[in-house]
């Protein structure tokens, strides 16, 4: 047991914020509103206590066993829980300052940073503190959410930092591996030693991103990050407009970009794509249509079809090249009111099987020049959907969030569509109120789609991702009518098995995660080479 005063003076807690914590606890515990408890109670000079003090006293009081440890009770009092209602908890890294082989014309370029990055970005500041060591970022990522009350037993790792593929392989693997054993709370000799630690550790990392250019795809890279252990790609697509690409020299074509992403899908990748609207050469026209081509199937002759998808409008920023032109009057950004007509008109368009992450890049407003400064556009746009009498159906619109279900009210759906050479399914249970419980992504690959080289996906059916929604739950534990706990992973995993035999497949390949092998080996699958294997009778 930790010393209390230790405890206080790391904490900055007087005797007095711990004693106004315990009441207010306590009035909590016997029913009363939280807010209205903490405002109940505000100390002198002080004024009211916040949240993550709560969280301290609580888990100061559980470790003394004066409180029983209650989840339900720690939910009521953690900050943000929306943080982890989508049943895992993220923890964003950035890699080291690194050349980039783009020249694109809209990036900043920090020195101190890696290329499109600003030091006051606030995951690129938390990177910038403790110097890109990966091993600090994570660790100090996890006490934040410890501290404010949320689980961190399953962990996305995204890490950031421009181009991924262009860094040397002795620095991806040393950083994966330093990541993993700030999960894993103690250090390794290998990654291997890392990957095999954080199977059973308390922080499980149940994915992993990274984010590259399309024209850093190939076989070869896509072995290299299944050894690394990544389950998911961002792609800078930015544009499907060769003009406009070009005009702003992004350096790559969208056949770069349609061929990155068959490559991804046949090898089981998610795939998340950045779009940017408002680039040196569009109109607010040019980039409605732009949009349309990221959901035309390959039938109509594209074939895109991200997973997931970032909106990154244009913002001009100084020291760019794009701020020169701007100078000289040949460039004219969106503003406010252009941005949010233009992305609520759009954003209803975007199919079921897509989540859209994020509508803008959390720039600091001081550093954009002109037109929009506004960071929170995403309510703004939500707003005006809603008003016109929209919905958007992508799946973070959709996410049940704190609704409790019940598997006899849920609906099964298959829903189907044709990116480039491949077939997709993606199975979902629905609430009857149209939210997502949980869904399953799997592929058919046509004997077109590029070859991987991986023997493990030779004659497979592909499951992409498995993904049950709701508040995150701790790994062994259940809360009654969480999404998590109610067999909807194991019902989705039977449903992808009876289409692969509908097939005439007999082999299923899951891009497993590290900390996700155990649950796919105790529904029958092995580890092979790269991917987690089932044999179908």
């Amino acid at each position: 047991m930790r010393d209390l005063e230790k405890w206080m003076k790391e904490r900055e807690l007087t005797p007095e914020k711990v004693e106004m914590a315990r009441i207010i606890l306590n009035e909590i515990q016997a029913g009363r509103d939280v807010l209205e408890a903490i405002r109940a109670h505000p100390l002198p000079v002080i004024g009211h206590l916040g949240k993550h003090t709560l969280v301290g006293v609580y888990r100061y009081l559980v470790e003394k066993g004066e409180w029983e440890e209650d989840e339900i009770f720690l939910r009521k009092i953690r900050m943000k829980p929306g943080r982890t209602l989508s049943g895992v908890t993220t923890v964003t890294v950035l890699t080291g300052p690194h050349a980039c082989p783009g020249q694109c014309i809209f990036c900043p370029d920090d020195e101190r940073m890696p290329k499109s990055y600003l030091p006051d970005e606030p995951g690129a500041a938390r990177a910038f503190q403790n110097a890109f060591d990966p091993y600090l970022q994570v660790k100090s990522r996890l006490d934040a959410y410890y501290a404010v009350g949320h689980p961190t037993d399953k962990i996305e790792l995204l890490i950031l930092g421009g181009t991924w593929s262009v860094y040397p392989r002795e620095y991806q693997q040393r950083f994966v591996q330093r990541c993993l054993d700030a999960m894993n709370e103690e250090d390794s000799a290998s990654l291997l030693e890392a990957q095999l630690k954080n199977e059973t550790a308390r922080h499980r990392n149940v994915g992993l991103a990274i984010e590259t250019r399309p024209d850093e795809i190939n076989a070869n890279e896509l072995q290299w990050l299944r050894t690394l252990g990544v389950t998911k790609v961002q792609l800078g697509a930015q544009s499907l407009d060769d003009r406009i690409l070009s005009m702003n020299q992004r350096g790559h074509t969208p056949a770069d970009t349609l061929r990155a992403t068959a490559f991804l899908r046949a090898a089981g990748f998610k795939i998340v794509l950045h779009w940017m609207p408002n680039l040196l050469g569009a109109t607010l026209e040019s980039d409605r249509i732009d949009f349309a081509r990221l959901w035309q199937s390959a039938e109509e002759g594209l074939g895109y079809c991200p997973d997931e998808l970032k909106i990154y409008p244009t913002q001009l920023l100084e020291n760019t090249v794009l701020h020169t032109i701007w100078e000289q009057g040949q460039y004219h950004p969106y503003d406010t009111d252009q941005l949010i007509e233009l992305i609520a008109g759009i954003k209803p368009s975007v199919p079921e099987y897509c989540r859209i992450n994020r509508v803008i890049r959390d720039i600091p407003s001081n550093h954009v020049v002109e037109g929009n400064k506004r960071t929170s556009l995403r309510q703004d746009i939500s707003d005006l959907v809603k008003a016109r009498g929209s919905v958007c159906r992508c799946v973070r619109c959709r996410e049940v969030g704190h609704t409790k279900v019940s598997l006899d009210e849920l609906t099964f759906k298959d829903f189907t569509y044709n990116p480039a050479f491949s077939e997709e399914h993606f199975l979902s249970f629905n609430t009857p109120d149209d939210h997502l419980a949980g869904y399953l992504r799997l592929s058919f690959p046509s004997v077109q789609a590029p070859q991987t080289g991986m023997p493990d996906l030779e004659g497979a059916a592909i499951i992409r991702e498995v993904h049950v929604y709701g508040q995150s739950v701790p790994v062994g534990e259940e809360q009654d009518g969480a999404a998590q706990h109610i067999g909807l992973g194991t019902e989705l995993l039977l449903a992808a098995e009876r289409l692969a035999v509908q097939k005439g497949l007999h082999r299923l390949a899951v891009i497993s995660a590290i900390g996700t092998r155990k649950y796919y080996r105790d529904r029958g699958f092995t580890l092979s080479e790269h991917y987690m294997i089932k044999e179908i009778a």
